[in-house]
């Protein structure tokens, strides 16, 4: 990424992905100024590539933020390198500090950091994430299709994940792990679509070669597996909006925690809007970048009206402050300091 020596901007983007990409994007392309700062930690970069998005399916991660940080520099916007230490609002303006110790300062933030997913400890899974230990059966479903799957109970969830990795594969076992084993109207509903049900704890992942062959129970027990699903608990990266006041909560579904926001991104801060898995934790590229895009343009209809309400205003009174210093910097310039 490049620097800019810059500081200040109409609006701040926090967080470098799908979604605050997009957003910065229809921002420069209404010349807005407006700054991404990125720590270079996107959620999907163990993944081999992008899927369920038109036109780009199975473009690399890192080539697709890449592409998205050139056309953001493209129509004028900046990108910075950088992790947003210290968050607060002076006024009608944040102030950003950075950890390299620079500032920058903007009238309006988009916050799209993301999530952290917060996996289960149980040897070798975390060494395989993003490959064959998967979450989502739309990024990687296809990908996985008519291998061994196990999915692993990890919360209220599982069982609507082993439903649905069923679709792209006969082969699935549900492992209750850690969680009670299913009450009987969930074990019809695996026992209807042919998906087993194994007791005990997962304590590792039996690997080769090839990757996963099995996962082991704690009574030794080896069940054959190639793959394992996993839902991880996913937590919202908010520390920039907790400092603010803003904090994350639990999500309604009981899979972790998240920001919440309106339709459009607006939270309860004034000036401070949301997009992507900070807020809505399930969503994926595609859904991320347009919410990204959905919240942009909702800042930028704000910033039109309080333009046009300041416009307004000046042009009624004609001899306000606002009108008497555009005038006098128009037949001074810098030598009204002087006058």
């Amino acid at each position: 990424m490049t620097d800019d020596s810059r500081n200040r901007y109409e609006v701040a983007v926090i967080g470098g992905g799908a979604a605050g990409l997009n957003g910065a994007l229809l921002l420069a392309r209404a010349r807005r100024s407006v700054v991404v700062i990125d720590a270079g930690e996107p959620r999907n970069a163990p993944a081999a590539g992008v899927h369920g998005l038109l036109g780009l399916e199975a473009t690399p991660v890192a080539e697709l933020l890449e592409r998205g940080r050139e056309e953001v520099r493209g129509y004028g916007g900046h990108v910075l390198s950088g992790r947003v230490t210290t968050a607060t609002r002076r006024g009608a303006e944040f102030v950003m500090g950075l950890g390299d110790g620079r500032t920058v300062r903007a009238n309006r933030l988009l916050v799209t950091t993301g999530l952290v997913d917060e996996l289960p400890e149980v040897a070798g899974l975390r060494e395989r994430w993003g490959r064959d230990v998967v979450h989502c059966p739309y990024c990687h479903g296809w990908e996985v299709r008519d291998r061994a799957v196990g999915v692993l109970a990890t919360g209220p969830m599982s069982v609507h994940q082993a439903l649905l990795f069923r679709q792209w594969t006969s082969d699935v076992t549900f492992f209750s792990h850690t969680l009670p084993r299913p009450g009987a109207e969930e074990l019809d509903r695996l026992a209807a679509r042919g998906i087993g049900v194994v007791d005990g704890e997962v304590i590792s992942l039996e690997t080769g070669e090839a990757g996963i062959t099995g996962v082991r129970l704690a009574d030794g027990t080896v069940v054959e597996r190639e793959v394992l699903a996993v839902s991880p608990r996913m937590t919202a990266r908010a520390a920039p909006l907790a400092q603010l006041g803003l904090h994350a909560v639990e999500h309604p579904a009981g899979v972790g925690e998240h920001v919440p926001a309106d339709a459009t991104g607006g939270t309860e801060l004034e000036g401070v809007w949301v997009a992507g898995n900070v807020t809505d934790l399930s969503a994926q590229v595609g859904p991320a970048a347009a919410a990204g895009a959905t919240a942009a343009a909702r800042i930028n209809a704000e910033l039109v009206e309080r333009e046009t309400t300041r416009a307004v205003a000046a042009l009624r009174d004609t001899f306000s402050t606002d009108s008497e210093a555009r005038v006098c910097e128009l037949v001074a310039g810098n030598r009204r300091h002087g006058l």
